[in-house]
Order: C-alpha cells, then sequence, then structure tokens
C-alpha cells in the first residue's frame, strides 16, 4: 500500500510513498460488548457462542447492519444514544431507569418540521400509508408475516417432538422432557428423570406458495392506540414506544402488558433494566427476580439478542449462564418455562467427530451407536427457516435429472472457459455455489445470458439495486426482467411471476452477494423454485456475513453436498491486488502509480474527520475528477467522534448546508433508506410534504410516511461497511480513527476496502492494528444448524 504524508490532504500532492506508520498505542475499543447484540448477548458470547461479525463492526456497540436510525433514538431511558445492531442500546449507553422509573419521558425533537413536513419525534400513530397499492418493503414484509403464521399452523399441528440426536441426562434431560411434555400436551411442572424413548422427525415442511404478494396489515385503531398509550404512561414507559409495542404485541397488547409487563422486552430498543422498571411500577410488591413472567421473557430476549448477533440458535449452557447473570435465580427453571409456553425451542444435534463419515452415509449399526451431541435452544423461527431451507435444498439436489435436458446440453456448448465449468455444473446438479470477486460476476452472467438463449426461464437476483445494475452491465442491459434484488422477487414486485402452485415460473435462478443471505429469506428462495429448477448461489465468501441470523453461505462451502466452482477471474488493478491479498490474511505493499491507493495518516479522531471532509469536498474531486455525491465515506460505526452520525453531520454542513426542518432533512441530503430489517438503499431527499418525506432511491420514487422518518431515514454520506456491502462506488474514503482498533476484522477491512473502483483513501489512525487485524482476526462464528441438517439430509457430491 502506498502512505502518502499529505499535510493538506490533497491526492493531487502526493508524491513517492513513504514508509508505513510505526507501531503505537491505539485507542480504547470503540464497541461495548464487542459483536454482541447489546450486554445480554455479550454475556451469551462469553458462555462460548461468539456473536457473528455482523455486530462487530458498530463503534460504541450502535446498530449498523440493519442500517436505520437507532430505534428510539430521541427517548430518555430508552434512548439510543449507542444502539446496537438491532436498534437496541448499548451497555453502558441507557440512562439508568432507575428503581421503580422504568424508562422516562420523551426528550424534545432535533430539529424543526416545517409545516406539512415529516415529524422528526417518534411518537406518530402509526397509521398505515394509505389505500394505494403496498410497496416492494411493505409486501416483502408482508410475505415475512404470511412465512411466520405458516410456522405457528405448523406448531399447532405438529404432534412429535424434536429428533433427539443421543441420549442425554442431568439438566439436558430435564429440558428434552419438558419439550416432549409440552408438545403431548402436558404442561411440565417437575423435572422428569425418567428417560423417554427417541421420538420420530417432524415431518418435512410444506413449501411456500405464495401467488401473490399479500395485502399490508391495518394500523391500529386510534382507541387501541390509546389504551397502548395509558399503559405505558402508567409504567413509566415513553408513549412513543406505542406504535411499536402495538404491532410487536398484536391484538390486546394494552391487555397483554397488564398482565405480563416484561413483554415490554419484546419491543426494539428496550433492555431488561428498563422492563424491570415497568414492571415495578405495574405490579408494585408482586414484582419480584423470581418472577416466573421474568425469567420466560429474558430468555426470549437473549435468543432475540442472540439472532441480531448472527445466531440462529445457542448453546444451552450458554444461555443459562447469562440469564444468571441478568439476576435470574433459577435460569434452568426459566428455561424451562420458555420452552413449556412454545416460546422456545430444544434442539439436539450430533456433535461430528474429525474424520467421521457424514450422517447420510453411516451405516445401520453405526447410526444405533451412541454419539455425542450438544443442546442448543433458540426461537422456533429461526430453527424451522433452518429446516425448511434444508429440506428445500435436498429438494432441489434430488429432483434434477440424472442427464442434462437439451436446452441444458446447448447452454454448455455456447460457453467457453469458467463460465462452460459453470454451466456444466449447473446443468446437472440442482444446487451449485459459485466464488470469486467482483470480475467473476462476469461468469454467472454469461450462464444466465446462454441459458436464457437456449430457451430456459431465468432470473439473476442481487443483494442491492446497485448489485443489480452492475450484474446487468455485464448482459448489456438494465436492471428489470431477468436481473432484479432478493427482495423484490421475494415480495412479488418483480420477477418471472408464479405457476398455479405459486412456485416461481424458473429453470434457473442465480443469487449473486450469496454471503448477504439470510437463513428466512434464502429458505424462501429455495421454498418457491419448482422441482427440477437449478439454483447457483454465488458470492465472495471474503466478505461480512449477512446482517440477519445464520451463515448460509458459509454452512453451504463447509459442506461437501454439492459443486463448488471458484472462479479464477481476479479483480484487476492495484485495488484488486490490494483487495486479494486481504483476503488471504497479507496486507502487502501495493505500487498504485495513478495514485489510486491513497494513505492519509492521522493522529485523532478530530483529525480523521478534518481529513475526510477534505478529501470528500475538494482533494478526490479534483485530482481524479470524481464528483463527491460518487464518493462513499465508510467508518466502523454509527457513534465516537468519527462515526457516521458525526462525519454525516459535518459532511452535510459542508456539501448540502440547511436547517434541517424536514425531521433534520433537506432536498438534496444524500440519504440511507431502511424499508425493512437488514436493508439499507442509498438516495437522496427530493422533498417533503404532507404525505411524507419523498425520496429517490435506486432511480425509483419511495415516500416515507412522517411517523416513520425517524425509523427508517438516515443521512448517507458515510455508512458502514454493513451497509455498503453490496454495492461499489468510483470511489471510497475508509475512515479508520485510534478507538477502532480493536473492533477490526479481516472480512471488515476486505469489505470496506472492496467498495471503491478507481480510488480508495484510507484514513490510517490505528497503526499497526491494520495489518494485525488482516492477519488476525478472522469472522467471530455463529452457532448455526444448518450444517448438521444438511449432513443428515445430502450425501457427499461424487
Amino acid at each position: 500500500m502506498t502512505t502518502e504524508q499529505t499535510p493538506t490532504g490533497d491526492t493531487e500532492g502526493a508524491a513517492s510513498p513513504a514508509p508505513a506508520p510505526a507501531e503505537g498505542a491505539s485507542g480504547g475499543a470503540t464497541e461495548a460488548a464487542r459483536g454482541a447484540a447489546g450486554e445480554g448477548v455479550a454475556e451469551v458470547a462469553a458462555g462460548g457462542a461468539e456473536p457473528g461479525a455482523h455486530a462487530t463492526e458498530a463503534a460504541d456497540g450502535d446498530r449498523d447492519d440493519a442500517g436505520a436510525p437507532d430505534a428510539g433514538e430521541r427517548t430518555r431511558g430508552i434512548r439510543a444514544d449507542d444502539a446496537d445492531a438491532s436498534g437496541t442500546p448499548s451497555a453502558g449507553a441507557t440512562e439508568d431507569a432507575g428503581a421503580g422509573s422504568g424508562a422516562g419521558g420523551a426528550e424534545g425533537d432535533a430539529g424543526g418540521v416545517e409545516s406539512g413536513g415529516p415529524a422528526a419525534g417518534a411518537g406518530g400513530s402509526g397509521s398505515a400509508e394509505g389505500a394505494k397499492a403496498p410497496s416492494e418493503a411493505e409486501a416483502e414484509l408482508a410475505a415475512q408475516r404470511v412465512e411466520r403464521e405458516r410456522i405457528a399452523r405448523r406448531r399447532a399441528e405438529r404432534q412429535g417432538p424434536v429428533e433427539s440426536g443421543g441420549k442425554l441426562s442431568g439438566k439436558a434431560a430435564d429440558l428434552l422432557a419438558a419439550v416432549r411434555a409440552v408438545e403431548s400436551g402436558e404442561k411440565a411442572s417437575t423435572p422428569s428423570f425418567v428417560e423417554a424413548a427417541p421420538a420420530p422427525r417432524r415431518p418435512a415442511p410444506e413449501p411456500v406458495r405464495r401467488p401473490e404478494p399479500v395485502p399490508v396489515a391495518a394500523a391500529p385503531d386510534a382507541e387501541t392506540m390509546g389504551a397502548v398509550r395509558a399503559v405505558l404512561a402508567e409504567g413509566g414507559a415513553p408513549e412513543a414506544l406505542a406504535p411499536q409495542a402495538a404491532a410487536a404485541l398484536g391484538e390486546g397488547a394494552e391487555d397483554t402488558l397488564r398482565a405480563d409487563p416484561w413483554q415490554l422486552l419484546r419491543v426494539a430498543g428496550v433492555r431488561p433494566e428498563q422492563a424491570d422498571g415497568f414492571a415495578r411500577a405495574l405490579l408494585g410488591a408482586e414484582c419480584r427476580p423470581d418472577d416466573e413472567r421474568r425469567g420466560r421473557a429474558l430468555t426470549v430476549w437473549l435468543l432475540e439478542q442472540a439472532a441480531v448477533a448472527g445466531h440462529t440458535a445457542l448453546d444451552l449452557p450458554a444461555l443459562t449462564e447469562a440469564l444468571g447473570k441478568r439476576a435470574v435465580p433459577d435460569p434452568d427453571e426459566a428455561v424451562q418455562s420458555a420452552l413449556a409456553e412454545g416460546d422456545a425451542l430444544v434442539f439436539q444435534d450430533a456433535l461430528e467427530e474429525p474424520g467421521a463419515p457424514p450422517a447420510a452415509a453411516r451405516t445401520d449399526e453405526e447410526k444405533e451407536e451412541e454419539v455425542p451431541v450438544r443442546v442448543l435452544a433458540g426461537l422456533e423461527r429461526y430453527a424451522l427457516a433452518e429446516e425448511s431451507l434444508a429440506d428445500a435444498l435436498a429438494r432441489l439436489v434430488n429432483s434434477v435429472p440424472k442427464e442434462a435436458e437439451g436446452p441444458w446440453e446447448a447452454a454448455v456448448a455456447a460457453l467457453t472457459g469458467g463460465a462452460a465449468d459453470l454451466a456444466r455444473q449447473v446443468a446437472g446438479h440442482g444446487l451449485v455455489l459459485h466464488t470469486g470477486g467482483e470480475a467473476a460476476r462476469a461468469e454467472p452472467a454469461a450462464l444466465l445470458a446462454a441459458a436464457r438463449a437456449a430457451g430456459l426461464r431465468v432470473c439473476a437476483v442481487c443483494h442491492t439495486p446497485d448489485g443489480a445494475r452492475r450484474f446487468a452491465a455485464h448482459l448489456g442491459e438494465q436492471p428489470g426482467g431477468a436481473v432484479g434484488t432478493v427482495a423484490g422477487l421475494l415480495s412479488g414486485a418483480s420477477g418471472p411471476g408464479r405457476d398455479a402452485e405459486g412456485a416461481l415460473d424458473l429453470d434457473l435462478l442465480i443469487v449473486l452477494d450469496a454471503p448477504q443471505l439470510d437463513v428466512e429469506a434464502a429458505a424462501m428462495l429455495a421454498e418457491s423454485l419448482p422441482d427440477g429448477a437449478r439454483l447457483v448461489l454465488s458470492g465472495d465468501p471474503a466478505v461480512l456475513w449477512s446482517a440477519g441470523p445464520g451463515r448460509v453461505f458459509a454452512d453451504l462451502l463447509a459442506v461437501p453436498a454439492c459443486p463448488q466452482v471458484a472462479s479464477r477471474v481476479p479483480d484487476p488493478g492495484p485495488l484488486g491486488e490490494l483487495v486479494s491479498g486481504i483476503g488471504v490474511g497479507e496486507l502487502a505493499q501495493v505500487e498504485a502509480p495513478g495514485k489510486e491507493i491513497v494513505i492519509v495518516p492521522v493522529r485523532d479522531a478530530g483529525e480523521a474527520v478534518h481529513r475526510t471532509v477534505q478529501l470528500v469536498a475538494d482533494s478526490v474531486p479534483r485530482a481524479f475528477g470524481i464528483p463527491p455525491e460518487e464518493i462513499v465515506v465508510i467508518t466502523p460505526g454509527h457513534g465516537g467522534a468519527a462515526g457516521t452520525r458525526a462525519l454525516n453531520t459535518v459532511l452535510k454542513e459542508r456539501l448540502n448546508p440547511g436547517p434541517g426542518r424536514f425531521g433534520g432533512f433537506d432536498p438534496g441530503d444524500r440519504i440511507v433508506h431502511s424499508p425493512a430489517p437488514g436493508r439499507t438503499v442509498p438516495g437522496r431527499v427530493v422533498r417533503a410534504d404532507a404525505e411524507g418525506l419523498h425520496l429517490e432511491c435506486a432511480g425509483a420514487p419511495v415516500v416515507v410516511p412522517r411517523e416513520l422518518v425517524e425509523s427508517r431515514v438516515r443521512h448517507g454520506w458515510a455508512l458502514t461497511a454493513h451497509q455498503a456491502v453490496g454495492g461499489r462506488w468510483p470511489a471510497a474514503v475508509v475512515v479508520l480513527p485510534g478507538d477502532a482498533a480493536d473492533v477490526l476484522t479481516r472480512p471488515w477491512v476486505y469489505t470496506a476496502f472492496g467498495r471503491a473502483d478507481r480510488h480508495l483513501s484510507v484514513v490510517h489512525g490505528v497503526e499497526q492494528a491494520l495489518p494485525r487485524a488482516v492477519a488476525e482476526n478472522v469472522a467471530k462464528p455463529r452457532t448455526t444448524r444448518l450444517r448438521t441438517l444438511l449432513r443428515v439430509q445430502l450425501p457427499p457430491a461424487g
């Protein structure tokens, strides 16, 4: 890498490379409970369940991956000045609720609201956006609601318990007995020490069939909202939480809160100490730490926080240890209560011993032998999504004809090189994994073009609209038709349509940016494909994992159950060479004669902010002719002196100054819109009126109602790496302040540096922490069950 000692920050005046900065002391960690979604998951991680990489990048524990403004950012007591990846305030970032105080009152709005403009506060009525057709995001969320209702119906119909993977004893056996008692219609009141016979595995889930996008659910009426506000006020919680509470708890939310005040933990951004204060205010002397309702709610909350950190389940000892740290007197009883009420599930998964044959390849005698197991607890939503995904992938793998049909033979014959290798595997297999960088997208693009020319029904989807635009460019066309986004395909807003049974009318689906697939999205995609269809998952395994729970692509790569095609097409130029080296753990010196890579050393966060603004507003545009609106700034988190909030404030003042009269926004502001958790779409503000804030995102108009502006829109000159993943810009300025040294990982650096097409400036204040992170700090593991499920269902690929 080239280090440019440029006192003025001018990349034009940069001379010859200078030595890299000497090693020195770096600042403290900017992330509270690194990698954890709030303090609870930090405790879970300490118990052996490491949080996922997607939550490690947020400085101050700030919400990062979903990209939306911090939940309740302007409320006292339940504030999120330092919210984590789910919008949940981080440990130490929330004002103490105090004994009996609960969550305090609402703080004033930041910035006025012009007449007719969207409100800046979070206390909107939660009204619907009108009678017009649902947007893509609304349709996607509604489709997910239907999927969860389907899972709920399956739970009600299920008779048998979860599969037993071996003999257990002690607490694990007690918990398994509790589950079996519940599933047989009885509630276990005392532990059972009688070993039960293994139960049959649950039947495979039925495929998802949604011929049309479902309508958006109606918003709660004024009477319901008033009742919820009243009970929140009685318990000392901000009334601004009413829309979220009504949505999370459904019909009768006010009665639910009175009967079980700890259900307030279902609302994003509420922490256990705040729910305890709320319960004390409502229950008085009846509020006790050993209340069964409290233990059950905390169990669910910890599992939800683990999901935010990327896990689909947690090892049981880690969960009980975390409950103990939350002052739950009997953690085992709390878990049993959650299991008995159906709020969580427990699983036994066989531990694969090194060198042992996969479960699907074992003989009958080997299967009868007792094998070691691990006991996991998880939310049914994610557990069943993993099972549905494994079943759907097995169906695709087993439904492909042994011999390639004529159209597939024609597609293979039309291709050469890596694209032909990929096509040959796709012709004979229902599931194929393809790995490579940005340049490697040319291979699946060639496959799509050849398959379409052969008369096959094809579609390709990407994580972001920008990714779809870049992939369509390989085909010489615009996005739309055969190229779209995952969200658009799932919502029905784009794509080929569905057949009479509701399956996608496709012979081939190519999913780019596959590492960004969480387990629920992957399950919906796989279940929507008809028998005989081919699924290609393509992506760069070195980038950050999905914002949602699971690590689908990594798990599939770890299971030799389908062909894997590694592209040999490297990303070109100095930037490609730099990023490729990072991917294998090397931060090498790269010759950059055209100043494609410039290092700008800084001493502290204040200087980092100053130099960043200078680079975006002056140096890079003047040296490379790239306008500021085509430059992205990437920083490790939202909080801190050089986080996205601080950088966006100074960049707005320099590039688009204004009073922020539309809920903090002005026409021309660069923003990111978060229509659903885990999704961010860059755009700009057009105007505001009585209807809401009008945006232009990916070339399409978007209207955000005034009551949703605070939760769905934030300024977007500066992003986190998770917000930027899936997109590329002509130039990128990556900011590494000293206090980010302890949160850097190889996937984060790889993702951030890889967002630049022509020029990369690195505002470098972490000294030797950067090469150390690249060499040593790999992605943190996530606890998932997909590999175990796939090993049972799929034999190794030949």
